[in-house]
């Protein structure tokens, strides 16, 4: 039992230690003047709209932007898990 407590106290350290690590990265992508940046953990830290844009080339744009940086988020996310051994168990 104290075993099982033990893993889960390293496991919730590890995820504490990578969502530290995500926050670090930054991620941007800008297309037609639209800008989206995004840390790690895909917050927001950056949005820009481009001037003289259309609505819907802006929403357009914009959408594409966010799915871009979300994907490039998940992809660091997952390099920087395999880095750090991968989740345990899951191996």
């Amino acid at each position: 039992m104290f075993n099982k407590l033990r893993q889960f106290k390293d496991l919730r350290s590890q995820a504490k230690t990578m969502q530290n690590a995500l926050a670090q990265e930054t991620i941007t992508e800008e297309k037609n003047g639209v800008k989206v940046v995004l840390n790690g953990n895909m917050e927001v830290l950056e949005l820009k709209l481009g001037d003289g844009l259309s609505k819907d080339a802006q929403e357009s744009a914009l959408k594409s932007c966010f799915n871009d940086a979300l994907k490039r988020a998940q992809r660091i996310m997952a390099k920087k898990l395999q880095d750090m051994g991968g989740i345990p168990g899951m191996n």
